[in-house]
């Protein structure tokens, strides 16, 4: 049997109303110095 090794993680969602505020938002991020940035549509 392998060793699964959990390496606890953090995150915040931000639910945006339209595209063109998750792209807004995602950019301000950038320039806030955030370098792990995912988005993600559903």
């Amino acid at each position: 049997m392998s060793k699964f090794t959990y390496k606890e993680q953090h995150a915040v969602i931000v639910k945006c109303s339209n595209e063109d505020e998750q792209r807004k938002t995602f950019e301000e991020l950038k320039k806030m110095g955030y370098k792990d940035l995912k988005l993600v549509s559903v």
